[in-house]
């Protein structure tokens, strides 16, 4: 039987993420956004060997990636698992290399491998380009043809960095939540889409939000057994005063509670959710939402931590001025999630907690009295921790 995949997506610098597929296990960081990780969500581990492919990407990715892979085969080789990398282009460098965002032996290599680790996609050198060309497209077509559909992004105040944050320390502190996210259908799959012209003959782009009965129970599915194991709260998201879709979303969301009497659901419209993440976070567990609407909410809990996380154009063509800690962490749950490799993903975890004990930080979320450090010194010290047999304070 296949195993349940995920991907894990980590925003910022330090939050990661996770999607379901039904096959393989994906680690990635994002092109204008962060880092991401597909996982499958394995059971106990029946080999000790895995196959493991690299897609570095653009801008930053190649940087962190390699420090992320590292960090990951130290990690395992402390505990007797045997990672075996294959690397492959994708995005803006595989349009340089092919023509294409996504060649079909890089989405081959990666349905074939056990996890997949990919580093940042896009950047202005490919802006201009044909829709179908851009490197975004590429990372959607990943999405698609590994039947990626669920996306779990933690957002959590960690302790050593709650003077980052720009909200209020009381607001912040004990922050923990969960946003779930809808990933391969929704207004960015919908069709019909493109452009046309209407009946004043003006120029009119056109999207469709569209959402079958299997799309939302899959994902509603996902989100309930997520809050049943954390705080048992789960938010589903929508817009059902205005859009039909998001009507069929609430009735199948409804509907499906039944099964899961110890879960608390309540609803909320998207634009009161995007106003109460800011304003009293805490209030929430689990939150579940549509592929647009956690593409906006994700991004935003992700900066409750303090960390800006970096964007493609501070990043390109700035060589040591990213973090890694968000594709280290990518690595971690890539183990744990993806391969069933917990003791493994314990090391890299506590690692970085112990690395931000220490006073270590990228710039992106220094403060005054910590040690300031780029990219490739941040990955040494985080390999010098992974091997500590002292478990790291959170």
């Amino acid at each position: 039987m296949a195993a349940t995949h995920l991907q894990l997506h980590l925003a910022a610098s330090l939050k990661p993420q996770i999607h379901f597929h039904k096959a393989k296990t994906f680690a990635t960081v994002n092109p204008t956004k962060f880092p991401t990780v597909r996982c499958s969500a394995a059971a106990t581990p029946t080999k000790r060997s895995y196959n493991i492919t690299l897609l570095p990407g653009d801008g930053i990715g190649p940087e962190i990636v390699s420090i992320s892979k590292d960090v990951l085969q130290f990690a395992a080789s402390l505990e007797g698992i045997e990672l075996k990398y294959q690397e492959m282009p994708v995005g803006g460098s595989a349009f340089d290399l092919t023509g294409v965002p996504l060649p079909e032996e890089t989405l081959a290599a990666a349905k074939q491998s056990d996890a997949v680790l990919l580093g940042a996609i896009g950047g202005y050198k490919w802006d201009k380009l044909e829709k179908k060309l851009k490197p975004e497209t590429g990372l959607l077509q990943l999405r698609a043809g590994l039947d990626v559909f669920a996306n779990l992004r933690p957002a959590t105040v960690l302790p050593q960095l709650i003077d980052c944050t720009t909200l209020k320390r009381e607001v912040a502190e004990g922050v923990d939540l969960m946003v779930v996210r809808e990933l391969t259908a929704g207004i960015y799959f919908g069709e019909p889409r493109g452009f046309g012209v209407n009946e004043k003959g003006e120029e009119i782009g056109f999207n469709t939000e569209v959402y079958s009965v299997s799309q939302i129970d899959r994902i509603a599915r996902v989100a309930f057994e997520t809050a049943r194991k954390r705080r048992g709260k789960l938010c589903s998201v929508d817009k059902a005063n205005v859009l039909e879709a998001s009507m069929l979303w609430r009735k199948r969301v409804t509907d499906m509670a039944v099964d899961y009497p110890d879960v608390e659901l309540s609803h909320m419209y998207i634009d009161n959710a995007a106003m109460q993440l800011i304003r009293d976070p805490k209030q929430f567990d689990t939150i579940l939402t549509n592929n647009i609407f956690g593409d906006i909410l994700s991004d935003e809990a992700s900066m409750i931590s303090g960390s800006i996380g970096m964007l493609p154009s501070a990043s390109i063509g700035q060589s040591d001025k990213a973090n890694p800690l968000a594709t280290i962490l990518s690595a971690a749950m890539l183990l744990r999630y993806g391969l069933g490799e917990s003791k493994a993903a314990d090391r890299i975890e506590a690692a970085v907690m112990e690395t931000l004990n220490r006073g270590f930080r990228t710039g992106d979320i220094y403060s005054a009295g910590n040690k300031l450090v780029g990219c490739k010194e941040m990955g040494e010290q985080v390999m010098k921790s992974v091997d500590s047999s002292i478990p790291a304070a959170v």
